[in-house]
Formats: C-alpha cells, sequence, structure tokens
C-alpha cells in the first residue's frame, strides 16, 4: 500500500501538457513494456488491421467551449449502401442515443458510415449521413436510408448546448477517412471525454488469429467517455494513483461538498457516462454471430474497471468485411460462413482488442481545459510506468512504435485527420 501511495503522489510532478487535438508523443500501451492479454496484435495494432476499414475524425476546438468532434468508421473504400456488409448491434447499457441499431438488429446489415460524436450532435450526424449517402453516384432513387450513429456525452468539458457540430463537419469526417495508423486519444468524437478518472479519448487496437486458429483479424476502436475503477493488465491503477468511482464517499473522512452525492457534477465520481465500441473482422461471420462477437465487449469493459453505472449508455457495433451485398442483388445468394464451434478464438480476440484499445484511449489523450474553464488530466505516463514496471506486468521503457501517428494542426484551429496505409 505504500508503494502504491507513494505512486499516487507522483501525479503533482507529472506536469499538465498538451490539449485537444495533440498527442504531445505519449505512448501507447505497448510502448510502455505491457503486452495485455495472449493473442498478437496486427501489423498496426488498430481497427485498419482489418483490410479496407478506413478511419476519419473531424476535431472542433474553438474559443475557450468548444471540445468536441467527429469520428466515422467505413468497412471499406466503396459505397457502404450500395455495398452492404453483415453486421450486428449490442446494448451493454441503453442510457443513450444510438440511431439505426433497430435496422441493423432486424435486417443483419451495414449500410451507411458509423458515425461517433456527442449526444446533442445525434440528429445532425444522421441528416448528414443521409445527405452524404444521397449524394453518392448511382443513388439518385433512394429513398431511404438507415444512417448508424453512436454517441457519448461531452457536456463536462464541451458547450455542447451550443450546437457546434455541423452537417459539414460529419461529411468531412467521413471523407477524410483512410486505412493505416490511427490517430487516437483527444480527436474527433474524442476531444472531449473523460474516462476512468482521466482524460478519455479515442482508442483502438486488434488480435490476428494464428493460422491454426483460423488466420483471422479482429479490430476495435472505442470512444471513451465512462467511470469506474482503472485496471490496466490486472493492475489497480485507479487505486493506486487515487482517482475511482465513489472514492470521497469511501474515505475515512466525511465527504466533501464537491464529492459525487453533493452536487457533482455531470456524475464526474460516480461511474457515469458511455462507452462506444466498434469491432471489425474480416472472418466470414452472419450477423448472428457477429452480434455473439459484440456481446463479448461487455467483459472488456468489466476487465479495465467499468461496472456499467446506471447512467452509462455503453453500444457495441460490429461488422463483418469478408462479405459484400450488393444493394438490388440477385434475391438468392450463396455464401460461407464460420461454423459456431469455431467462434471461440474470435471471441477471445474482441475481448483482448477492445480492452487494449481503451487503454490506448487513456494513454493517447492529452490534458485538455475547455468549457467553464474546466479541466481533465491526461493520465501521467511516468507514475503508470513505474507501477506497471513493478508488478510486473510490463518491461523496460521501448520507444514508440516504428509506425508513429503524425500529430494534428496546434490549437486552436478545428482539424481533420488523413491517414495513409503503412505496410501490406
Amino acid at each position: 500500500m505504500r508503494t502504491l501511495l507513494s505512486l499516487g503522489l507522483m501525479i503533482a510532478a507529472a506536469g499538465i501538457a498538451g490539449g485537444a487535438g495533440e498527442s504531445g508523443g505519449r505512448p501507447r500501451l505497448r510502448d510502455l513494456g505491457a503486452s495485455p492479454g495472449v493473442l498478437p496484435p496486427g501489423p498496426l495494432n488498430a481497427i485498419t488491421d482489418v483490410a479496407g476499414v478506413r478511419v476519419g475524425h473531424r476535431t472542433l476546438v474553438r474559443g475557450d467551449g468548444v471540445r468536441t468532434g467527429v469520428t466515422a468508421i467505413l468497412p471499406h473504400g466503396g459505397d457502404p449502401f450500395r455495398e452492404k456488409v453483415p453486421a450486428a448491434v449490442w446494448v451493454i447499457n441503453g442510457f443513450g442515443k444510438a440511431a439505426g441499431f433497430l435496422q441493423v438488429r432486424e435486417l443483419g446489415q451495414l449500410e451507411s458510415p458509423i458515425v461517433l460524436t456527442n449526444t446533442l450532435a445525434v440528429g445532425t450526424a444522421v441528416e448528414a449521413v443521409v445527405r452524404w449517402t444521397l449524394a453518392r453516384p448511382g443513388n439518385e432513387e433512394v429513398r431511404s436510408v438507415n444512417a448508424l450513429v453512436g454517441e457519448t456525452n461531452d457536456g463536462w468539458l464541451n458547450d455542447i448546448r451550443a450546437l457546434p457540430v455541423t452537417g459539414a463537419d460529419v461529411a468531412a469526417s467521413i471523407e477524410a477517412a483512410q486505412g493505416g495508423p490511427v490517430e487516437e486519444g483527444s480527436v474527433g468524437a474524442g476531444t472531449g471525454t473523460r474516462a476512468l478518472g482521466w482524460k478519455g479519448g479515442i482508442g483502438t487496437a486488434s488480435r490476428r488469429l494464428p493460422e491454426r486458429l483460423g488466420g483471422w483479424t479482429v479490430g476495435a476502436l472505442v470512444q471513451t467517455n465512462f467511470g469506474g475503477i482503472l485496471r490496466i493488465d490486472g493492475v489497480p491503477v485507479g487505486e493506486a494513483l487515487g482517482r475511482y468511482s465513489f472514492r470521497e464517499e469511501l474515505a475515512e473522512a466525511p465527504p466533501s461538498e464537491s464529492a459525487a452525492g453533493a452536487g457533482a457534477p455531470d456524475g464526474a465520481e460516480r461511474g457515469d457516462g458511455s462507452c462506444m465500441v466498434v469491432l471489425a473482422t474480416d472472418a466470414p461471420l452472419s450477423s448472428r454471430n457477429l452480434e455473439r462477437l459484440a456481446s463479448r465487449s461487455a467483459l472488456a469493459l468489466g476487465r479495465v474497471g467499468s461496472f456499467v453505472s446506471d447512467g452509462s449508455g455503453d453500444f457495441v457495433i460490429a461488422f463483418s468485411t469478408a462479405e459484400r451485398i450488393p444493394y438490388g442483388g440477385p434475391p438468392v445468394r450463396t455464401v460461407e460462413r464460420l461454423a459456431n464451434d469455431a467462434m471461440s478464438p474470435l471471441f477471445l480476440a474482441a475481448v483482448e482488442a477492445v480492452e487494449e484499445a481503451i487503454y490506448n484511449s487513456l494513454l493517447r489523450a492529452t490534458t485538455v481545459t475547455g468549457h467553464q474553464g474546466r479541466t481533465v488530466e491526461a493520465i501521467p505516463v511516468e507514475p503508470l510506468r513505474k507501477l506497471l514496471g513493478s508488478s510486473g506486468r510490463a518491461s523496460s521503457f521501448r520507444p514508440p512504435s516504428e509506425t508513429p501517428v503524425p500529430p494534428t494542426p496546434p490549437l486552436p484551429a478545428p482539424s481533420s485527420a488523413r491517414r495513409t496505409r503503412a505496410g501490406p
């Protein structure tokens, strides 16, 4: 316990740096020598390790209050409406405003980009995705579009009531989508989020099964904005660093006026918030087995310390790139499907990828000051590295990966991230 307390005191010496849209050279989890799980990651350790998947961001930072954005995920480089893919959704806790989930559940198909943004921008995003789809060549006669939009509430750091996200911002995130390294942290839909006591954001990771287990890849992307008691690869980080839900109520001294339950805004210490999870795989899965895959994300949330609070909206979207379903295609199709008894390795891959994606969302995030002067600190790297090392869960510090993510433009200008695929 003495070691945990001393590591917690090191936070003051860690400093506050960076801001929305800047990674500040912060590491990913594996740069600290930690390797959670038993399966190997893909070359980029990102959702884009699933061939064809593309990610784009639009980061909005204006004045003292706007700290928000949009993140778009596309299953391939074609028109997602004219070349649909098998998909499924899963609701862990339904305190959220996700759009388009019912049709995906009914038909088992994804026909639009997946867009993540803030709670009050869902309507804007739905309209923008519809307009973007209708404007695509060949869609002149289309009269129904199921736009898939997820959200978390960034109203603590972002002036969410100003409704800063526009249709043009949503379209820009879609147009910016490319393969290759994915920018993480305080960018896109993660610009104003917070998670597990620290600055949250966008994170990604992947797992590639060995050939003996099928050789398939599972990639995950998360938008983290939830509470709990942070554990990293089994290490009780939240307790050691003194940041966790209900900490003041559990202390020996009476809770302060700022404690949760005594006026703490937005459930600051009660674990409220949300997490959006997007899973992609190249395994030939039916929508039924994609739903089973999506449901395993709840296990990853538990591993990192979430208890899925009453006010947490936790949603999962999963899709497979193994098949493209043509719009207006033949009424009978012959397709290959992975058998049920071959699913277990993919379940493990999904749990490990989502878990590590959440860690990366925290580590890549930077300290952000926003609406009404509120500041949410990034998790301190040096105390975390020492804590993981002392627990035996990490080797000595390793330099950043050989495919670093280029920084986004400096504050305060809004930015959109475009990436080029690296490697095969």
